[in-house]
């Protein structure tokens, strides 16, 4: 680094003048023992200058210096500094920071369910929290000055991404506002934005990385460079967009695939020979697929551990650590060991003992002290801060993670590994973007401790190098808002604001602001295809006659022959429906279709609120609950069997005297006889004699005779697929324009016909709802109204509330959650029924936001609140640690919200209890280290 004398007298003189205009500045950069990035500098600048500032830059570049110089700028001139993060666990970190830098007198924590030292001068704190307070016009707010939102990126979070803008949007003018993003490339409309709602505004892009990184691609117990060359760009420390790929790779990949081409194509026994060539090694494959174990080992003798080996699945990721295990992998050494086992002793040592055993513990400490463990959701938070601790100080070797390890929090590696290049997204296996892949390889290199930091991407039969390329070399993702107002941001606006008001603050959402800018595109994009479509119509011309008429002729038919096919099928699934109603315990029915077809006795009907879904044991000695997909068409009772009255489907023997009895009922049976639903299927029906009538028609029509009929009809199918998309860009342009304003009239709509609204005022009915930020916020708010609570005891308020709170990672079709009985299974029917109300009222005002109840957690919640143990609620469950008490902390709060909103009733007092009972055990020891991943 530069001294004083070698610069000139110019340079002298400029940094005189920097150092003397930012005094806090100098004094800041004295705290750390490396000079600041120009960007830094830059972003420090500003804020000292009284702008505020939006810094994107990659992931450990060193973005957060600029949020820790707004925190120490308020606390040289009096004023106080919320730092926001999305996520707890990011919030407990950047806590613990600033705790050891400013103690522990001057710091703040708020994360919904804890408070510690809430008016301090700094508070840390989820951005949940910040948008509470202000629609609560909380008296903390009173001296801030500074604002920093930690990854700001996250307001394109389709769950909970509004909040972000919530609060940008709606926080004093005289507060300063410092954004912290990871690198987007539309940084410079983003900041755009935000100077439009906050006034001056700097944006500060830094695209360069700190540490350079490397792409491999590891082939067997090879480490091969990704691209021809492997060195990167100097200027920006990641190789360039469109840079060629190694050779070598891309004839590894044609070899391989060539190599499964002709195993396919070979006899079975050439095929083993050719599986036990020298050539070839695992599956007949060129290429040696190494195992989890054989990964570590290859990379610790290359010297690239640390490394954090992304693995999109909670089960693999726990498989991946028992593999090393198993494998006898041991990275570390005795005095490590030492320091580790006395570490987590010390750090678990709140934990109820008799709770270990069922948390996994000592196979959790048996694998970090090898230096080996898992990271992901389902783990219970006081683990997982072991192991990021852990692997801050370098003693745990090799984490592997799911990629929410990658979402904000601090755990830089030496090496970053990706298994594979999909993931499941909730509905299918989906390959993973270039944000998604940049964001989980940004973690490879420590600044200050690497030189050079490596994503490798381990070989998989079909992968395709130029793919892998295309991912890692890739710069362009942009930031698209999320925003949409909700029922509580409503309420509050309205009753700050007034609906007027309310209606213009919105409209300056950067929802709004892109809607807009997006038009001109729009715009042209549909003149393009008005132009088009005047020459598709030509090219359809017909000497005989109007070919487009002849065309729209040929439309209509098969328009309302698909509508008439639906309607049968509509038809048929109504009688199915109703059949299934129609059906008692011992009834012997002819399941129609599906993997269960064939005989089958009914054990109980199960017909729910959402459904039939009746539970049946099969002439092979299956017990199931089956689903509608089961039944496309109706059923009847074909005879009766006397079903045991205890009868147990788990209980094998029972089950195979029931099949047994079924068997010998049905022996003598007829085929079922056709349904009445195949029956009407030859009824001629009013869609029937239209399709006749415009067949006639058609066969009429001059153009009909044609020779070149079918190639006007090409051209004239063109155009109506073209029209369509036309219509759709129309439509587009018209919604853009006050899109958000449109949609706060919707959930306005939607609250007047509830009486929670009256013109610019908030009615006595509708401020239950301001105190509720739940997802069913409107749910909930009308459960208190109707007093739909009031009777239940806490377990069972608990269990209630749950059901506004679970929401299933996966879905089980084939299986019927449990409820406690009583009052309680009463009341969450009666929760059912009043979303389905609330879903058709919706669905007339063209919303579609409150998501149906899940009533998967209830008999979780209720044990829990009963007192039961830790091992019993989770056998029962089927649940992760980590998700028990992630839901459990949830509903702690939903159950604070409701005593908040309940008012002065009995129903406060219940919920507070709630509140009492819930945490405890390993719920209550999580609070400091919760997450919300």
């Amino acid at each position: 680094m530069s001294t004083a004398d070698d610069l000139s007298p110019s340079e002298r003189y400029a940094d005189y003048r920097r150092h003397r205009q930012h005094p806090v500045l100098r004094d800041f950069q004295a705290l750390y023992d490396f000079p600041l990035d120009e960007f830094q500098l830059e972003g420090c600048r500003a804020i000292e200058d009284g702008r505020g500032v939006l810094v994107a830059a990659p992931t450990g570049s060193g973005k957060t210096i600029v949020g820790e110089f707004a925190v120490h700028l308020a606390m040289q001139t009096g004023r106080k500094c919320f730092y926001t993060t999305p996520v707890k666990a990011l919030s407990n970190q950047k806590f613990n920071d600033l705790v050891a830098r400013y103690g522990p007198e001057q710091v703040g924590l708020l994360t919904g369910d804890n408070v510690v030292n809430g008016e301090a001068p700094i508070v840390v704190m989820t951005t949940e929290v910040l948008r509470n307070m202000l629609y609560a016009g909380s008296r903390t707010l009173l001296g801030l000055g500074f604002v920093v939102m930690d990854e700001v990126h996250y307001l394109a979070d389709r769950s909970r991404g509004a909040v972000w803008e919530e609060v940008i949007i709606h926080l004093p003018e005289s507060v300063t506002l410092v954004s912290l993003s990871a690198t987007v490339s539309n940084a410079e409309e983003f900041g755009e934005w935000l100077e439009t709602v906050r006034g001056d505004t700097s944006t500060i892009v830094e695209e360069r990385r700190p540490v350079p990184l490397f792409q491999h691609v590891m082939v067997g117990r090879r480490v091969l460079d990704l691209f021809a060359k492997s060195d990167v760009d100097a200027a920006a420390g990641f190789v360039k967009e469109g840079a060629p790929v190694n050779d070598e790779l891309l004839k590894i990949a044609r070899d391989d695939w060539a190599s499964t081409r002709m195993r396919d194509r070979r006899s079975p026994r050439d095929r083993n020979r050719r599986a036990t060539s020298k050539h070839n090694v695992g599956n007949g494959r060129r290429v040696w697929i190494p195992s989890r174990p054989d990964v570590i080992e290859q990379l610790d003798r290359l010297a690239l551990l640390p490394a954090i080996v992304f693995i999109f699945s909670r089960v693999g990721c726990d498989a991946a650590v028992t593999q090393c295990l198993s494998a006898g992998v041991r990275l570390t050494t005795p005095e490590e060991r030492d320091e580790i086992y006395a570490y987590v002793e010390a750090a678990c040592s709140h934990l109820p003992s008799e709770d270990l055993h069922v948390l996994g513990y000592h196979d959790f400490l048996d694998g970090l002290t090898r230096g080996v463990a898992a990271h992901h959701a389902g783990m219970l938070p006081a683990f997982k801060e072991c192991v990021e601790q852990l692997f801050l100080r370098g003693l745990c070797k090799v984490v592997f993670a799911t990629e929410t390890l990658a979402l904000g929090i601090n755990m830089p590696a030496r090496t970053v590994v990706i298994e594979k290049l999909s993931k499941w997204n909730g509905e299918n296996h989906a390959d993973i973007t270039p944000g998604e892949y940049t964001q989980l390889t940004g973690r490879a290199g420590r600044r200050g401790l690497d030189t050079e930091g490596h994503a490798v991407v381990l070989w998989q039969p079909g992968i395709d190098p130029r793919q892998v390329a295309g991912l890692a070399s890739t710069r362009t993702y942009p930031l698209r808002s999320s925003f949409r107002p909700s029922y509580n941001m409503a309420v509050n606006l309205v009753h700050q604001f007034g609906r007027e008001r309310s209606r213009e603050l919105l409209e300056q959402s950067f929802a709004q602001f892109q809607a807009d800018k997006a038009v001109v595109g729009l715009a042209r994009q549909l003149r393009k295809a008005e132009d088009a479509l005047e020459g598709y119509r030509q090219a359809a011309s017909c000497h005989l006659g109007d070919f487009m008429e002849y065309a729209a002729l040929r439309r209509r038919i098969s328009d309302v022959e698909k509508g008439a096919s639906r309607a049968r099928k509509a038809d048929r699934r109504d009688e199915a429906v109703e059949s299934l109603r129609a059906l008692k315990p011992g009834d012997v029915i002819q399941v129609p279709t599906g993997k269960f077809a064939g005989y089958a006795v009914v054990v109980d009907p199960g017909w729910s609120p959402e459904g039939p879904r009746p539970y049946v044991v099969t002439a092979d000695r299956q017990a199931r609950r089956l689903a509608m997909i089961d039944f496309p068409t109706p059923v009847t009772a074909l005879a009766r069997l006397r079903v045991p009255k205890n009868f147990n489907g788990r209980n094998p023997q029972m089950r195979r005297d029931l099949a047994s009895a079924l068997r010998s009922r049905t022996h003598d049976l007829d085929p079922m006889p056709p349904s009445r639903a195949a029956q009407s299927d030859r009824t001629r029906t009013a869609a029937d004699d239209e399709i006749a009538d415009l067949r006639a028609q058609l066969k009429a029509h001059p153009c009909h005779a044609c020779p070149d009929r079918e190639d006007h009809a090409r051209w004239a199918e063109r155009y109506f697929k073209l029209e369509r998309d036309a219509q759709t860009l129309k439509r587009r342009v018209e919604q853009r324009t006050n899109t958000v304003a449109r949609q706060f009239d919707r959930v306005c709509d939607v609250l007047t016909a509830l009486d929670y609204l009256e013109g610019e005022h908030v009615t006595d009915r509708g401020r239950h709802l301001m105190r509720l930020y739940s997802e069913l916020d409107l749910v909930a708010a009308e459960c208190i109204r109707v007093g739909l609570w009031d009777e239940l005891d806490p377990s069972g308020l608990a269990a209630a509330l749950s059901v506004l709170v679970f929401e299933a990672r996966r879905p089980d079709d084939a299986s019927s959650p449990r409820i406690p009985g009583g009052l309680v299974r009463d009341v969450i029917g009666e929760m059912v029924k009043l979303w389905g109300t609330l879903d058709a009222l919706e669905r007339d005002h063209k919303l579609d936001f409150l998501r149906q109840p899940d009533l998967g957690f209830a008999w979780v919640a209720y044990r829990w609140a009963e007192g039961d143990e830790l091992d019993d609620v989770l056998m029962v469950s089927d649940l992760a640690a980590g998700d028990f008490v992630r839901w459990m902390k949830q509903l702690i709060d939903l159950a604070g919200q409701v005593a908040d909103a309940a008012g002065a009733t009995p129903l406060r007092e219940t919920a507070r209890e709630v509140v009492r009972r819930l945490r405890r055990g390993v719920v209550a020891y999580s609070s400091l280290t919760d997450d919300e991943d």
